[in-house]
């Protein structure tokens, strides 16, 4: 039965699921992830008109913040997770590829919520995530490629503070923008951190807790902080 539920939520959504609900899953369990995945389909529907543009699939969770929505492009099955944060207003917008999820509790912002300059914004790929708790500060511009995974409590930031005049609080020194890249088919571990002016190479792995904080190259494992290069993925073979 769990089988037959899966091959037409797969129909609906135009996913595979098939594989998602084999022996292990009861019945009443993948009743349940229908019946959630019906009630976010739902909100997505209110949130459509009002957003930039959408072309599949919008589901929505619980407590979930959209501010600034008609800055806000979305592909084929977009999932906002409960109670996460996003903010739209920003110059290039926010545009998300196809099958993207953004976790619990990420926070998207390249705006400040009260007013100011408005940030240049994010590209999100086909098949990325970013992470539950994660911290996207996109008021520089954030690209993130394709297949790039993303765990719990990333953050990455496009800007940093100006604090050459020590005469003078930072706080009134502004701010400088830059950028962040990750390339496709990366996996960035929990609690990492990203820093501005950064590439992430194709194919790279960055460890749990690793500050980034100078250019990855591509299919590289690197970790600590600052990271350092561990080893090549192209050794393994």
């Amino acid at each position: 039965m769990a089988n037959v539920l899966g091959k037409w939520i797969s129909k609906i959504t135009g996913n595979n699921f098939n594989d998602r609900f084999g022996p292990d899953w009861d019945t009443l369990s993948t009743i349940g992830v229908l019946v959630r995945m019906s009630i976010w389909w739902l909100r997505g529907l209110g949130i459509k008109l009002w957003i930039g543009s959408a072309k599949g699939l919008l589901l929505i969770g619980k407590g979930v913040t959209i501010r600034q929505a008609q800055y806000i492009h979305v592909g084929r099955n977009f999932i906002a997770q409960d109670f996460c944060e996003i903010n739209g207003l920003s110059q290039q917008g926010l545009i998300f590829g196809d099958k993207v999820t953004v976790g619990s509790y990420a926070i998207i912002r390249p705006t400040n919520l009260y007013g100011g300059e408005a940030g240049i914004g994010l590209k999100v790929g086909n098949n990325s995530s970013i992470g539950p708790y994660a911290y996207i500060g996109c008021s520089g511009y954030i690209e993130i490629g394709d297949n790039v995974m993303m765990s719990p409590r990333v953050s990455i930031y496009s800007e940093n503070h100006v604090f050459a005049d020590s005469d003078k609080p930072m706080i009134e020194q502004g701010v400088k923008r830059s950028f962040v890249k990750i390339e496709d088919d990366c996996w960035i571990a929990s609690n990492a951190v990203i820093l501005a002016g950064v590439t992430v190479g194709k194919g790279s792995i960055v460890a749990a807790g690793s500050i980034v904080t100078k250019d990855v190259p591509p299919y590289s494992i690197v970790g600590g902080n600052p990271a350092r290069v561990i080893k090549s993925r192209r050794n393994e073979k």
